[in-house]
């Protein structure tokens, strides 16, 4: 019983394993980018400059880790950012880099 449910296991993490694999990367320059946007957003929201720091950086991670290379790409168009794409990318890092904040 305990091999069936082993086996079970494994196939699962098989199956997900191409859905791990779409990590995206930022443009050139992009990741600095982002984080010349995010630190004085986010001590403008009350975070000390450490924290901020800390928080934007495990927010480019989650991006990278969640978002394929075209959407990290699309969030810093320069025709404007696609709301549900928007909406993604906040819940991304709400997800990743606030669960221990609240």
């Amino acid at each position: 019983m305990r091999v069936q449910s082993l086996l079970a296991a494994c196939a699962a993490s098989v199956l997900l394993l191409p859905l791990a694999a779409h990590a995206g990367k930022f443009p050139p320059g992009g990741e600095q980018a982002y984080m010349a946007q995010c630190q004085p957003a986010a001590t403008a929201q009350g975070l000390s400059a450490a924290d901020a720091k800390q928080h934007c950086e495990c927010g480019a991670t989650a991006l990278k880790a969640k978002l394929s290379d075209k959407e990290i790409k699309d969030l810093d168009s320069k025709d404007g950012v696609d709301a549900p794409l928007m909406q993604k990318a906040q819940m991304v890092v709400q997800e990743a880099c606030m669960k221990d904040k609240q």
